[in-house]
């Protein structure tokens, strides 16, 4: 632990910002002390972030929250309606913002294509008048299946625009996972794409949702925007062509909605069984909005918000719903942070004028160990902050990320929640200071705590599971069609709490830490640890590119170590192996020290580069995978499960 902070808000900074005009408002004296206020008041902390923030409703709601159902199912701005759309575009009619770039889509080749407010208003109707005419309407849910480009933007507010319900996936999903989720959901539309470009390649999407409707069992009308690439036909009776930048557009007027009526249904994977589709609402997701990225983020019509990700997580349709609130302009960027050239995300960063950049770690982490110093001779200076979600930091790749590409003086603000809630649990703030992989601590709202597994606090540096003893207004209404595995699945392990799945810890400071995964849990010789700490450890020695460890069950000791990893050199595995082991044993004690090793060529990761531990622990214990559809590189797992055969299984078997 650092002597002293890393980054620390200059009085000015704190001045500036939105979070203190709400204190400042509201007569509190700091971050703390609306916590406090706000965990014990949720229906006063929620109606000031509307009324902060002047979210329109058509009518008033007239009681912010009530408890019918039960504290874990409240119900929101009951007798309230509103729009997404109404918010986050049509306010912004005949004001200053409406002339103003509201998307900046980048392409693999570097082209631009942008569109201010007006101009994205005018495509969203072209969009809506082609679901209207062929059918849908409100209340029916319609899939996106499209690359990273405007027109991604363009068709979740056209979705919404009629009063249907978004349902955004994975632009690497292959057939089946995409026709699970349009038979699971009732699916009455989806808008795609004939190609997406990823790496310099064409990946054919329309191609792929016709194969996935072979095995859809109600008919699914299909959209397909036309990128020129000459697949898109006329006459073709299977879908119909979405052509942009139409001369006469008939106006389409926004569907006004009870407040609380689904806007979007996403699903996020489980570790067993189905993937879960989780609920947000109109009114959620616009309060859990302004709450994460206006009042913490700081996020006001003069950023330039640039976070590479996917429709298909929860960070791809928020940035756009964000941006647009805030009347901010959205980079909206194709294929991948590091092709064609290993800087590929600092020199859009550059060029755009980023004032807000966002990422996964892992990238950080990538950047690092291909040898490129990737920001050097880049400008970004623009940069007021850092969203960093996904996955914890290890130490080594903050500092480096903070010193090489905030100069030290741009603070890393971590982002911390899940699909399930909408946005951020742990967030970072203009207001708090900072050290490698901290964050400032909990949102409001939301009674966020670390217990043990009787749910007792536990007491400061000490390892527990991360809580909600509130339902906040961002939480999913539940999960799509199964309510009773809804609260299996978040509120029985420990009676009268959310359990969120992540291990935290607080410090003497108040600053909050992320562990890993609860699932991922490491317990050797009575100790428990997450991954992180460990992993970091093993990156320090320099002898690995990407690495992952997991508990196992151990016929001896009742559970080891297994550490999976990717070479950085040719070294001898066995020399490898012995300085991975001994740094461990030295760093975080000898009964942590790894017990098996795994060399492959490349760790499961998910769209967004999370690390799919659970895997590799069922591949060492020949238990089934579970859900797999959200891994990037699914080909992947034969390659380890050989590996596994030849490093592990094969010698034990000799022994």
């Amino acid at each position: 632990m650092q002597s002293s902070f890393s980054w620390s808000p200059s009085r000015s900074q704190i001045e500036a910002s939105s979070l203190q005009k709400f204190l400042s408002r509201h007569g509190l004296g700091d971050y703390a002390e609306l916590v406090e206020k706000a965990d014990a008041d949720p229906a006063w902390f929620w109606d000031s972030v509307f009324r902060h923030h002047d979210i329109l409703f058509d009518k008033e709601y007239r009681s912010v929250v009530e408890y019918t159902n039960g504290p874990e199912q409240p119900e929101w701005c009951l007798g309230g309606t509103t729009n997404v759309v109404l918010n986050c575009i049509d306010r912004h009619a005949g004001t200053a913002v409406w002339e103003k770039p509201a998307i900046v889509g980048v392409g693999e080749d570097g082209t631009e294509r942008s569109l201010t407010y007006r101009e994205l208003d005018r495509e969203i109707a072209v969009l809506a008048g082609i679901l209207k005419a062929r059918g849908i309407g409100k209340g029916d849910v319609v899939a996106i299946y499209l690359p990273m480009v405007p027109e991604a933007a363009v068709a979740l507010f056209a979705i919404m625009k009629i009063g249907a319900i978004m349902l955004p996936l994975f632009s690497g999903f292959g057939p089946e996972p995409i026709a699970a989720r349009l038979a699971h959901a009732g699916v009455k539309a989806i808008v795609t794409a004939d190609v997406a470009l990823r790496r310099g390649k064409q990946i054919a999407l329309l191609d792929t949702v016709l194969d996935a409707l072979e095995d859809t069992p109600s008919p699914v009308e299909v959209i397909v925007l036309d990128r020129e690439t000459g697949r898109v036909r006329e006459g073709d009776g299977r879908y119909t062509a979405w052509r942009p930048g139409a001369e006469d557009v008939a106006p389409v007027p926004t569907e006004i909605v009870e407040a609380d009526s689904p806007a979007m249904l996403i699903y996020t994977s489980g570790t067993s069984g189905a993937p879960k589709g989780t609920i947000h609402t109109h009114c959620g997701m616009l309060a859990k909005n302004a709450l994460d990225m206006g009042l913490c983020i700081d996020m006001g019509r003069d950023d330039r918000l640039l976070w590479m990700s996917d429709m298909g997580w929860i960070a791809g349709p928020k940035m756009i719903f964000a941006s647009a609130l805030f009347g901010a302009t959205l980079i909206i960027v194709e294929g991948t942070p590091t092709w064609p050239q290993n800087d590929r995300l600092f020199k859009i960063a550059a060029e755009q004028r980023a004032t807000i950049l966002g990422l996964v770690p892992t990238i950080i982490r990538q950047i690092m160990k291909s040898g490129g110093l990737a920001p050097e001779g880049r400008d970004l200076s623009a940069l007021k902050c850092i969203i960093s979600a996904g996955e914890p930091w290890t130490e080594e790749a903050w500092l480096w990320f903070f010193e090489k590409v905030g100069e030290s003086r741009v603070p890393i603000l971590n982002y911390a929640g899940g699909t399930e809630c909408g946005g951020a649990i742990l967030i970072g703030t203009m207001h708090h200071p900072s050290r490698p992989c901290s964050f400032g601590g909990p949102v409001p709202g939301s009674g966020v705590d670390i217990v043990d597994p009787r749910g007792e606090p536990v007491e400061k540096n000490v390892i527990g599971e991360l809580v909600l003893r509130r339902a906040s207004i961002g939480l999913t209404r539940g999960l799509w069609r199964e309510p009773d595995r809804y609260m299996q699945a978040y509120w029985s392990q420990i009676p009268g709490m959310w359990v969120q799945g992540d291990l935290a810890s607080r410090d003497e400071h108040g600053l909050w830490y992320l562990h890993g995964r609860s699932d991922d849990v490491i317990k050797i010789a009575g100790k428990r640890t997450g991954p992180s700490e460990i992993e970091s450890v093993v990156m320090q020695t320099g002898l690995v590119k990407d690495c992952a460890v997991v508990g196992v069950d151990d016929p001896l000791s009742g559970s080891a170590l297994l550490c999976v990893y990717v070479p950085a050199g040719d070294d001898e595995p066995d020399v490898s192996n012995t300085v991975i082991r001994e740094a461990v044993a030295e760093r975080c004690g000898a009964s942590f020290r790894p017990k098996h090793f795994l060399r492959v060529t490349e760790l499961p990761r998910t769209r967004n580069d999370k690390s799919m531990r659970r895997i590799l622990r069922s591949i060492f214990h020949d238990t089934p995978l579970g859900d797999t559809s959200s891994l990037a590189n699914p080909a992947i797992i034969d390659s380890i499960r050989s590996a596994f055969t030849d490093q592990i299984a094969a010698p034990r078997t000799r022994q």
